[in-house]
């Protein structure tokens, strides 16, 4: 057996140990050097689970896809923090002309006891390149999702979208859980949102 502190030093994945212990063509050996490498980790199989993207072949899909999203634990719940995510490469359709649309999106979220798996959300956020819906559409939709999967305890999703006949347009939605802290802390950040814009020159 190759020892694994060696192996597991030379592999900085999952997906490099895969392919080293498929070499091996050792069933068993595999099934023991996973089970040593998870513990390795820092989380353990049960706590990835329902994160089953990682480490496989990726289809992407070709329409708004929300079934792809894949949530885990959060094993830091006593304490509060923010998780950003920057797309800057997220595209859109317009639903009346069917042209592109480009943007970079904002995605700031406070989890309560999940999280999004962040390739399921590349993947998501992918899904809109052949979906038509105004900027506005998208950025509700895109919280929305998030929302419903993860019930956190607070996020907001900014698009800042490319001017599209001399005018951009920059949509900002936010949540926060009911009947908590963060339910006051979203509308007191809309309310003050974008109180001292920036400057926006194209040229």
């Amino acid at each position: 057996m190759i020892g694994i502190n060696k192996l597991l030093i030379k592999s900085k994945n999952f997906s490099y140990l895969k392919y080293r212990l498929f070499k091996l063509n050792d069933l068993a050996e595999f099934i023991f050097y996973r089970k040593r490498f998870l513990m390795a980790s820092g989380r353990s199989e049960k706590e990835l689970q329902g994160v089953t993207m990682l480490g496989h072949k990726t289809d992407y899909p070709t329409d708004y896809a929300p079934q792809v999203l894949e949530a885990f634990d959060n094993k830091h719940p006593d304490n509060d923090y923010f998780v950003k995510f920057n797309c800057p490469e997220f595209t859109s359709l317009c639903p009346m002309t069917g042209q592109p649309d480009f943007a970079t999106i904002y995605i700031s979220y406070v989890p309560d006891k999940k999280m999004v798996e962040s390739k399921s959300l590349k993947l998501y956020l992918f899904s809109f390149r052949n979906h038509g819906d105004f900027h506005e559409d998208c950025i509700n939709i895109i919280m929305k999702d998030l929302v419903k999967l993860m019930d956190p305890k607070y996020i907001e999703v900014w698009g800042k979208f490319t001017p599209r006949g001399g005018l951009s347009i920059d949509p900002y939605a936010n949540y926060g859980k009911p009947g908590t802290e963060w339910e006051k802390t979203a509308k007191e950040r809309l309310h003050f949102h974008d109180m001292q814009p920036e400057r926006v020159a194209y040229r």
